[in-house]
């Protein structure tokens, strides 16, 4: 008899039973997982309104493809102030001048948390100083950071000779290339994260440190990945971190080898440390580290300085890089508005002259000119996302603590009540009858608020200083031929694609 036929013919032996127990089992569980997932995703009593969501991933698919002009153009149907369910995930979109003021400048303290998100925890655990929570590690790593900016950076009277220095560096660099088209992605890069290493790290690194090039080229990958879908789909189904594919993945692996270089180059630079005598921002929290060693409720940690020294390389690198990248673009793209830029230079402090901070109240057009990048290019156009600290009300609506708010920066640059003709890239908005420089008041590249950027002021001579530097010696045009891409790569920030420059001695 054949082991089939052995098999009772109207019932199940033990191993099948057992098969059909577990599989019950597993509906069981996910229709269990299904109806929990279903009930997150119903809007809080009071919240905003917004676009229907989808079951499961609720409106993910807005974040995907230019999510600031999406959620710009969502604003206009359910009002500046809207919600969207990111796949369990309540959020709300705050786009426009008058209702982002409302909440990070009137509610600043409430709108200062970081949402614990998945990812977040897992590249930083929430420390650090850029996705700290809001309180006492926050406010420990602020603190830590303003000082040494004071000490070692901005504050100090001889550190526009040293960005100076950089730029000549530079300038010297692009020289090599006498004439011929070349990508400048990777010569801006280093030069501007080299003014953030001379308070980090005390020290510039050299174009050609090739082990130094890597990290920077991982810190740029990360910044793109990080808001890719799958960053979005891992915060909004963490379990995904055990499938063996997807963007995600690369991330972390990325993450992890820089974690190890940045503690081995922490460890070379802390070398020779004297207790109390920083040299650099590296020595100043190994100091405060010492300091509250008996502290229980310190939040000074040797991975918190890993975390820190991290997220202010990116901070310091990624956004003013992509300002100067986009800053060159449009002055080839326009070579109008370059010449105004070349004749403001040379009647200010000619062709020998080195340009200085000095010079810049006297130089309202090529204020003018970076102002204009900065907002027509959006660098960050949803900044970090905030999150809030308590229960609030905001024109009438309630918010529940820990709610996800995602900042549209990019609407407020494009905001018509504010500017006319937002989409035109145009310098004059930014003078006077008298072609004087003017402030706009919706002009906010760095945020506003208690979160706002911490190296605004770095920011901003460094752009002016590399920026005239680069004017005052070259003339700068495409390639014959060649039209670039004027659509932004997207990522956490917002960089011109890779594209190809001549520059020629004037």
């Amino acid at each position: 008899m054949s082991a089939h036929a052995a098999l009772p013919l109207f019932g199940l032996t033990p191993f099948s039973k057992l098969c059909a127990a577990l599989g019950t089992l597993l509906l069981f569980l996910l229709s269990l997982l299904l109806v929990r997932q279903l009930l997150k995703q119903r809007r809080p009593r009071g919240f905003p309104p917004g676009p229907t969501a989808l079951p499961l991933i609720g409106n993910l698919l807005s974040l995907i493809n230019e999510p600031h002009v999406l959620l710009k153009k969502q604003s206009e149907i359910y009002g500046q102030i809207y919600s969207l369910d990111l796949g369990g995930i309540s959020t709300i979109i705050v786009n426009g001048y008058d209702a982002i003021k409302e909440c990070l400048v009137r509610q600043s303290d409430i709108f200062a948390d970081r949402p614990s998100l998945p990812l977040f925890k897992k590249l930083t655990n929430m420390g650090g100083l850029l996705n700290s929570k809001f309180g006492r590690g926050w406010t420990d790593h602020r603190k830590i950071a303003v000082n040494c900016f004071r000490c070692f950076g901005p504050g100090q009277k001889d550190f526009e000779c040293k960005i100076s220095e950089e730029c000549m560096f530079f300038l010297d660099a692009i020289d090599t290339y006498k004439g011929k088209p070349f990508d400048a992605k990777w010569l801006v890069t280093n030069a501007v994260s080299n003014i953030t290493n001379l308070i980090i790290f005390g020290e510039r690194f050299t174009y050609d440190d090739k082990e130094y090039q890597h990290m920077i080229e991982i810190f740029s990958e990360n910044i793109e990945l990080a808001a890719s879908v799958w960053a979005f789909l891992y915060n909004a189904f963490p379990w995904i971190g055990i499938l063996p594919f997807g963007k995600h993945k690369r991330l972390f692996k990325n993450a992890a080898e820089v974690y190890d270089f940045l503690q081995k180059i922490i460890q070379r630079f802390s070398q020779n440390r004297t207790s109390q005598k920083p040299r650099h921002l590296i020595d100043s929290y190994l100091d405060e580290l010492e300091n509250n060693m008996n502290d229980p409720e310190s939040s000074l940690s040797t991975e918190n300085l890993i975390f820190t020294v991290g997220e202010l390389i990116i901070a310091g690198t990624e956004t003013t890089t992509n300002a100067l990248r986009w800053a060159i673009l449009y002055m080839a793209l326009y070579p109008n508005i370059q010449e105004k830029v070349h004749q403001e230079i040379d009647s200010i402090m000619g062709k020998n002259q080195i340009p200085s901070l000095e010079h810049k109240p006297q130089m309202p057009y090529t204020e003018a000119v970076l102002h204009e990048v900065l907002r027509f290019c959006n660098i960050a156009p949803l900044g970090i996302f905030h999150a809030t600290a308590k229960n609030t009300i905001v024109r009438g609506y309630s918010i529940p603590k820990g709610t996800t708010v995602i900042t549209n920066l990019y609407s407020v640059h494009f905001d018509e009540k504010y500017w006319s003709t937002p989409h035109v890239f145009c310098p004059e908005r930014f003078l006077d009858s008298n072609k004087q420089f003017v402030k706009k008041e919706a002009f906010v590249p760095f945020s506003i608020g208690r979160r706002n950027c911490l190296g605004e002021k770095l920011a901003r001579m460094e752009l002016f200083l590399f920026f005239t530097m680069l004017l005052q010696r070259f003339h700068l045009h495409f390639p014959p031929g060649t039209i670039p891409n004027l659509k932004p790569k997207m990522g956490m920030t917002l960089q011109p694609y890779p594209y190809l420059i001549s520059v020629e001695r004037r």
